[in-house]
């Protein structure tokens, strides 16, 4: 993460504090700011299949198939005969 002050305040309105999110935010900026965080869920060049996928993403919010389609619409992970890697969103250094 970017780590900006307006980051952190999007995450603490959507995110409980068990990790959980509460709400998928409808506004695309703060979208954005929702997937970056659930895209470091996912390792730099593994591999994942959809279930996989669904797993991780089952454990922060029940619509994943939501989630899943929004990281891949918006570039955070790839998807290819049905396999997904992490192709964006912020990387620890």
């Amino acid at each position: 993460m970017s780590g900006s002050r307006s980051d952190e305040q999007v995450l603490r309105a959507f995110f409980a504090e068990d990790g959980t999110l509460h709400t998928i935010p409808s506004r695309h900026a703060k979208l954005l700011v929702v997937l970056d965080r659930l895209a470091q869920s996912f390792e730099p060049g593994a591999r994942y299949d959809e279930s996989e996928v669904n797993l991780v993403l089952r454990r922060v919010h029940p619509d994943c198939a939501a989630l899943r389609r929004y990281l891949v619409e918006n570039g955070f992970l790839s998807r290819e005969d049905g396999v997904y890697w992490r192709s964006g969103g912020t990387v620890d250094v």
